[in-house]
C-alpha cells in the first residue's frame, strides 16, 4: 500500500491557471494585514481608560494620552512583528511588548511549537502504516453514514467549545479529520468546517466557558450562571444549523465532486477508492497498538485541559482538583513529541528513521505554525500603539441612548470590530464589560444579555478573521485557500449573525 500525500506541510492547493488572478496565500493576507493595521495606528489617536484594582476599565475615564512611538518606535514594530508574534514579552509596567523585555510572554512560541510538535506525531504515525488503513476501514464500514460521523464530530467539539473554549486544541485534530473525509468522498472543506465550524460555535454559545463567559461574568459583576438558558437555547438552534450547513455540502460533494468549492490535490481521491473496495482493509497488530496509543494520546490531551472544576461547578475560579491538570500548549507539545517517539519505538523504526521522521514532520508543518505566528504579531502593533482603548471609546459612544433590544443587537454590532482587534477572549472581555455592563443598566437590559452578545460577537468574527490562530492555522494545515474558506463559509455567516441579533433582542425584551 503506497503512503498517500501528508495532510500537513506547506499550503499547497491544485494548480491555477496561467492566466487570471489568483488569491494570495495566508502569509501574504497576513503580512498585508500587519501593514494595513501599522498604516491605521498613525491614524487612530492613542487613548487610555483608568483600570482598576484587577486592572479592569473604569467606565468614563476614558482620556486621549500623548503618542510615545516615535516613527524610529513604529518602524521598529513593524519590523519586529513576526519576531513578536513569536516571543514577545509584555512588560509589566508599561504593557509594552518587545523580545527583549521583562514580564510576561505575550507572542505565540507556545502555539508554533504545538503545532510542529502534532506535526511530528502525525508524520511518525503516518509512517507505521497505522493510520492509513485505520481511516480506510473505519471509511468502509461508514461508506453510507458519512452524515453521521460529521455530525458527532462536530457536536463532540461543540460541547467542548461551549464547556471550556476548546478551539485552538481542534489543530491537533486535522491529520486525523483531512484523510477520513477524503476516505468517505467528501473534500478537504469539510474537514476545515468540521473542526473551525464546530469548535467555533461552540465558543460562539459558551454557556458555562470559564475563559469568555466565566471571564466577562466575573467583568460585568454577575454569576456565570445569569442568561445561561438564552445561551443554551443559542447553542441548541446554531449547532444545529451549522451541522446541517456542512452535512449539506458535504453531501453536494459527495454526489459531484465537480462541485467541491476547493478541488482535490493528487492522491485525495484515491483514498475513496480504497474505501468503496469490496474488501475491508486488515489492521496488523501493530496497526492496532499504534491506533490504541493514538486515541490515548488525543484523549489524554482533552482531558488534561479541561478546567474541570469551573465546568463542573459554574464557577470561573473555582479551586481545581488535585487530579486536574490543566495543561496547557507547553506541556501539549511535549505530550506529542513524546508521543512520536513511543509510536517510533512500537513500531520498531530505529534511530535513523524515527529521528529523520521526525525533523520531517516538523518541517511540513511549519506554514501554519509561520502563520500563527504572524496573526500575533498584528495584535503586538495595535498593543504597542495604544489604538485599543481608542476603539472602546468610540463603542462606548454608540451604544448610550438606545432601547432595550436595539441596545441588545448594538453591543453584538460594535463589539464586531473589537474581536478582531482583540482575538483573545478574555483579554476581549477584560476590556469591555467593564464598560458595556453598566450602560446595560440605563438602557434597562440585563447584564448577562450584553455577555451573550458580547461573546457572540467574539466567537462569530473568530469563525473567519485571519489574526486567528483557528481559522488562518486550520486552513493552511488542511491545504485550503483562505479565499476558498471564505466562499464556503460566508452564507453561514450571515445566516448566524440574523439568528444570533434575533436571540439578543429576544433576551433583551424579556
Amino acid at each position: 500500500m503506497t503512503a498517500p500525500p501528508r495532510t500537513g506541510g506547506p499550503e499547497t492547493e491544485p494548480e491555477a491557471p496561467a492566466r487570471g488572478l489568483r488569491f494570495p496565500s495566508a502569509l501574504t493576507i497576513l503580512a498585508l494585514v500587519t501593514v494595513a493595521v501599522w498604516l491605521l495606528a498613525f491614524l487612530i489617536p492613542a487613548g487610555s481608560y483608568d483600570r482598576d484594582a484587577d486592572g479592569a476599565p473604569v467606565s468614563g475615564s476614558y482620556h486621549r494620552v500623548p503618542g510615545t512611538r516615535s516613527l524610529t518606535d513604529r518602524l521598529d514594530d513593524l519590523f519586529l512583528a513576526p519576531v513578536n508574534g513569536l516571543y514577545g514579552i509584555q512588560d509589566t509596567t508599561t504593557h509594552e511588548v518587545g523580545p527583549s523585555l521583562t514580564g510576561a510572554l505575550y507572542g505565540s512560541a507556545g502555539v508554533f511549537l504545538f503545532v510542529l510538535a502534532i506535526g511530528a506525531f502525525i508524520t511518525v504515525v503516518f509512517a507505521t502504516g497505522a493510520l492509513d488503513r485505520g481511516i480506510a476501514r473505519l471509511a468502509h464500514r461508514l461508506r453510507e453514514r458519512g452524515a453521521l460521523l460529521i455530525a458527532a464530530v462536530m457536536v463532540v467539539f461543540s460541547v467542548l467549545g461551549t464547556v471550556e473554549g476548546f478551539a485552538e486544541e481542534t489543530l491537533g485534530f486535522y491529520g486525523l479529520l483531512v484523510p477520513m473525509m477524503l476516505a468517505l468522498g467528501y473534500d478537504r472543506l469539510v474537514a476545515v468546517g468540521a473542526s473551525i465550524l464546530g469548535a467555533g460555535i461552540g465558543v460562539l454559545c459558551s454557556t458555562v466557558n470559564p475563559f469568555a463567559t466565566g471571564v466577562a461574568s466575573s467583568a460585568a459583576g454577575i454569576s456565570l450562571g445569569d442568561g445561561i438558558v438564552l445561551r443554551f437555547a443559542m447553542w441548541l438552534v446554531l449547532t444545529a444549523v451549522t451541522v446541517l450547513y456542512v452535512i449539506r455540502y458535504a453531501r453536494r460533494v459527495q454526489r459531484d465532486p465537480g462541485r467541491s468549492l476547493c478541488g482535490f490535490l493528487p492522491g485525495d481521491l484515491d483514498r475513496k477508492a480504497e474505501a468503496d473496495a469490496d474488501e475491508e482493509p486488515r489492521l496488523t497488530r501493530l496497526h492496532q497498538a499504534v491506533l490504541v496509543l493514538l486515541v490515548l494520546v488525543f484523549a489524554f490531551m482533552i482531558f488534561s485541559v479541561v478546567p474541570w472544576s469551573s465546568a463542573l461547578t459554574g464557577k470561573a475560579d473555582a479551586t481545581p482538583y488535585p487530579w486536574e491538570l490543566g495543561w496547557s500548549f507547553p506541556q501539549l507539545s511535549a505530550l506529542f513529541l513524546c508521543a512520536a517517539v513511543l509510536v517510533g519505538l512500537v513500531a520498531r523504526m530505529g534511530e535513523a528513521k524515527l529521528s529523520s521522521t521526525i525533523i520531517q514532520g516538523a518541517a511540513d508543518f511549519i506554514s501554519p505554525a509561520l502563520v500563527i505566528m504572524l496573526a500575533r504579531g498584528v495584535t503586538v502593533i495595535m498593543n504597542n500603539s495604544q489604538i485599543t482603548d481608542t476603539v472602546l471609546h468610540s463603542i462606548e459612544g454608540v451604544v448610550k441612548g438606545t432601547s432595550s433590544g436595539l441596545f441588545a443587537v448594538i453591543v453584538f454590532l460594535v463589539n464586531l470590530p473589537l474581536a478582531f482587534l482583540i482575538p483573545s477572549t478574555s483579554g476581549h472581555a477584560t476590556l469591555a464589560m467593564p464598560i458595556l455592563a453598566p450602560l446595560a443598566d440605563f438602557a434597562g437590559v440585563s447584564r448577562a444579555v450584553v455577555v451573550t452578545a458580547w461573546q457572540a460577537a467574539s466567537g462569530w468574527m473568530n469563525l473567519w478573521v485571519p489574526t486567528t490562530a483557528v481559522t488562518i492555522g486550520g486552513v493552511a494545515l488542511a491545504k485550503v485557500g483562505y479565499d476558498t474558506y471564505l466562499r464556503f463559509v460566508w452564507p453561514l455567516l450571515a445566516l448566524l449573525a440574523v439568528l444570533i441579533c434575533g436571540f439578543v433582542a429576544l433576551g433583551a425584551a424579556m
